[in-house]
């Protein structure tokens, strides 16, 4: 029997002030529909596999259902500390953090190279990073966004900029600007308070998510996603800018067997090469241009929102995948068998189950696990906000 603990991170019971500077609190707080979005539907998905044991973190702001096995962290017990014991427990750990204020890497080390499945720790480093990323990219030739300067304006033509976290996710204080002395000063004013940022150019187009499964030998590209991106104005005085938000994703859209596909199956390809640590599920963020094609916005080494919806959209258990990407060889049950051991706690969230807002559209994937493939609209989970 093999024993796996997922953890994510805001669930879990994140937060923790020794990981996570100030400035973030307010942003990661914001995710948490997310974050339960993702751990129940992946815990969900491994309950399915014959001869897995799977255990959660939670924590005590959810009353967990005491048969399903779970644990918390011990009162004054740090997140790290809590994971590298839970995971000790175990055969295995999935995690689900952030990568802002170096949290995947943190949590990377604590539950260590051998139990991790995941992407390796030099890929979540460049990934951390939205300026590493870009440069890596670049350096192989593939279609991406720089990180700017300021005083490198007159070497771009562009006409929207943005700023937001060098090491931001799901969107979060991102600022659309369309004067680039604004952008720069805004810019220049995240710098001043230590807070990171970066500037890059707008990619106007459609923006799509590609959900891979990638190994040490290949990359699959196993969905592209249609993402909904609104705009709205911002509230500072003076201030010129429009708030990017991330308001949800609708999976398996994009037949990726088509011409568009095909481009998008070669871009995955492509990233792998040059991000060679990916393992397991990664996604990456791409804005298809109307003369560009596909841009590169940036690559996720980590679950994302996107996998609550895939295996019912792709007709099958993309957990099992997941874990044969490590090496891991399972089978999907009838049934499926929970099991671990931790502190009981309080409930599972309602997870992808939870109420879905309809069909996103269909489309056909090529493959005999999509032979059912639905659209699968995650609007109502990931857009509302705590």
């Amino acid at each position: 029997m093999i024993k796996i603990f997922v953890f994510e991170y805001l669930t879990g019971g994140g937060i923790d002030p020794a990981l996570a500077g100030a400035g973030s609190l307010a942003d990661l707080s914001a995710l948490i529909v997310e974050g339960r979005v993702m751990r129940d539907a992946l815990v969900a998905d491994l309950r399915e596999l014959d001869g897995v044991q799977v255990s959660f973190a939670s924590s005590r702001f959810e009353t967990v259902d005491p048969a399903l096995a779970h644990c918390m962290a011990a009162p004054g017990e740090s997140m790290t500390a809590f994971v590298a014991r839970a995971a000790r427990e175990h055969d295995y750990a999935c995690i689900v953090a952030p990568e802002c204020d170096g949290l995947l890497l943190h949590l990377y080390d604590a539950v260590g190279a051998a139990r991790w499945l995941g992407c390796a720790k030099e890929a979540i480093r460049v990934a951390s990073s939205k300026s590493a990323t870009a440069a890596c990219l670049a350096a192989h030739g593939i279609a991406t966004t720089p990180a700017i300067e300021p005083g490198q304006a007159v070497t771009h033509t562009g006409n929207k900029w943005v700023v937001k976290p060098d090491d931001g996710a799901g969107g979060l204080d991102t600022f659309l600007f369309d004067d680039f002395a604004q952008a720069c000063a805004e810019f220049d004013a995240r710098a001043a308070q230590g807070r990171n940022p970066v500037l890059q150019e707008w990619v106007d187009g459609e923006p799509l998510s590609l959900s891979l499964i990638c190994n040490s030998e290949r990359v699959e590209l196993v969905s592209i996603n249609r993402q909904q991106i609104g705009l709205s104005e911002g509230k500072a005085p003076g201030q010129h800018a429009r708030i990017v938000e991330f308001d949800g994703v609708a999976v398996n859209q994009i037949d990726t067997t088509g011409e568009q596909g095909e481009t998008l199956r070669e871009l995955a390809k492509r990233v792998g090469a040059a991000m060679p640590g990916l393992r397991g599920f990664a996604g990456i963020d791409v804005v298809w241009h109307p003369s560009r094609g596909p841009v590169v916005i940036e690559v996720n080494p980590r679950l994302t929102v996107a996998y609550a919806g895939l295996s019912a959209a792709l007709g099958g258990n993309l957990a099992a995948a997941l874990l044969a990407a490590h090496g891991v060889r399972v089978r999907a049950g009838e049934t499926g068998e929970t099991g671990g051991t931790g502190q009981s706690g309080e409930s599972r969230g309602s997870g992808a189950s939870g109420g879905s807002g309809g069909s996103g559209g269909s489309a056909t994937a090529g493959r005999s696990t999509a032979a059912a493939a639905r659209g699968y609209d995650a609007r109502p989970l990931c857009g509302a906000r705590p």
